[in-house]
């Protein structure tokens, strides 16, 4: 069950990331209302990370975490944002998902 809550404060920490994208090419009220769903999406992510270390090696939580908030940050910067998906970037992506992956298998 910690594993599954890792995952999921992980995948909000690219969803306030994507909100900071957000903000940066809008204002006025759409910067207002992307800036509070930063906060409500760091606010999610930072609790169950809190409940995912309660079990978990907080080293190896934290890789995870920072892990996935990398690679879906990058994802959906590629998808919404037109950032560069070039073969190194994508290839060094895989190499993070790679890491992520083997840490989890090594951790208790």
């Amino acid at each position: 069950m910690d594993w599954i809550l890792l995952v999921v404060a992980g995948l909000f920490e690219s969803a306030f990331a994507f909100c900071l994208g957000k903000v940066k090419e809008t204002d006025g009220a759409a910067a207002a209302g992307w800036s509070a769903g930063f906060i409500v999406c760091l606010t999610i992510s930072m609790v169950l990370l809190v409940k995912a270390t309660k079990s978990l090696p907080i080293g190896t939580a934290y890789a995870v975490w920072t892990g996935i908030g990398a690679v879906g940050t990058v994802a959906l910067g590629i998808l919404f944002f037109r950032e560069p998906a070039g073969f190194w970037r994508l290839f060094f992506l895989t190499t993070l998902v790679g890491s992520i992956v083997g840490l989890k298998c090594v951790s208790h």
